[in-house]
């Protein structure tokens, strides 16, 4: 990409996105290319890397030990991780985002906050539900108080990382609304303390089988009367709801950057193939219907690029940009899946094989519709704006 032009990429941004490049390129890729195809687990060496990168606390402000950069910086740098290796690029959020749910009081939380910055804290987020997924209102698992602690009973899906993780916040029901349309008041965000590889004391988990995202497991849980202690000010109770909703333009940035590196990552791909790739006595590069599916690829990534580039101006900037978030995260998932799959075509059958990092990348791509909120969600959301609720 050149980026000469660029009205939003200033020198210091440009060295964090050629660093973020480099680091990919040598320490990404090749983990991504041999632990993908056998299932593996991002090793605690590329976590330690990470951190000492800074990678995990570039939203953390600096008087937390963190970069004090913004969510444009974090974005770049999700991007370039992407572009080798989509769960790497996902794993930083278990810092960046997660920094304001660290349990403890006030000297605690600063010492852990630190130490999540340099990846050694992180953690995991439990909302979703076997019945509760974008109807985030219809949250059943409970919390109840007793004494100074809370007492978790309900199941949980979808959480990512809730072995590696050292604290998992879930999302509890604290209070019950018989109004259909005040479900969402009463929802309660709970820190759950736990030995780093294991569950918490109490919880019974199952791994959910996936075709992609692998690098991490992603988990099925059980909370049958988890004691915690109530780590969050009586204030923040039953307002899960609020700060899961100011926090969705940043995820959804966050997931357009991921899409786009997942492009990328294809792109070079099939370039680097089709001038390779030799058939009729030249490269498959010199045929049109080559040529003009790159052509086309190309031309998707930079528009999702630019509106990504311009939606995180926008929230580091401070003003609301619902709309716009929901527009980068749809246009740019719905690209990357599109992108991926013509990548896959111009392989062939290479491209149908684990010999090559096209399918990871369709695979990883097919996902980023789904999660942060689906597409169908993001459209409702634009449509919501354009022509009222």
């Amino acid at each position: 990409m050149s980026s000469d032009a660029n009205i939003y990429m200033t020198e210091e941004r440009r060295m964090i996105q050629e660093s973020a490049r480099e680091f990919t390129k040598n320490e990404v890729l090749p983990l991504a290319n041999k632990l993908d195809p056998e299932k593996g687990d991002i090793p605690p060496e590329l976590i330690k890397k990470m951190g000492e990168m800074g990678y995990f606390g570039i939203l953390i402000p600096e008087e937390l030990g963190g970069l004090g950069l913004g969510v444009f910086e974090y974005c770049l740098v999700a991007e370039e991780l992407s572009r080798g290796w989509m769960s790497v690029a996902s794993l930083i959020a278990r810092g960046n985002t997660f920094y304001k749910t660290v349990p403890g009081n006030e000297d605690e939380r600063k010492q852990r906050i630190e130490a999540m910055a340099m990846g050694e804290y992180l953690g995991a987020f439990a909302m979703s539900e076997p019945q509760a997924g974008s109807d985030i209102a219809s949250i059943s698992c409970r919390a109840k108080k007793d004494g100074d602690d809370w007492i978790i009973t309900g199941n949980k899906y979808w959480c990512t990382f809730a072995d590696g993780a050292d604290f998992i916040f879930v999302i509890c029901r604290t209070e019950k609304h018989e109004d259909p349309a005040k479900r969402y008041i009463g929802l309660t965000g709970i820190a759950v303390e736990k030995p780093k590889g294991e569950l918490p004391k109490g919880v019974e988990g199952s791994v959910i089988p996936k075709i992609g995202y692998y690098g991490w497991k992603t988990w099925e849980l059980a909370f049958d009367e988890v004691r915690v202690p109530a780590n969050m000010s009586e204030a923040d109770t039953g307002k899960a709801f609020y700060s899961i909703a100011t926090g969705l333009e940043t995820a959804r940035a966050h997931t357009a950057a991921r899409s786009i590196g997942l492009a990328q990552g294809a792109l070079e791909d099939a370039i680097a193939y089709a001038n390779e790739r030799e058939q009729f006595g030249k490269p498959i590069a010199r045929f049109q219907a080559i040529r003009f599916k790159i052509a086309t690829m190309a031309t998707e990534i930079e528009a999702a690029r630019q509106l990504m580039y311009s939606v995180c101006h926008k929230i580091d900037a401070g003003g609301r940009c619902d709309k716009e978030a929901a527009m980068v995260k749809y246009y740019a998932a719905e690209m990357a899946e599109r992108v991926t799959s013509e990548a896959l075509q111009i392989l062939g059958g290479a491209g149908f094989t684990t010999l090559h990092a096209v399918e990871r990348h369709w695979r990883d791509a097919r996902l980023t519709k789904i999660f942060e909120g689906s597409s169908e969600i993001q459209q409702k959301i634009i449509a919501g704006h354009l022509l009222g609720k």
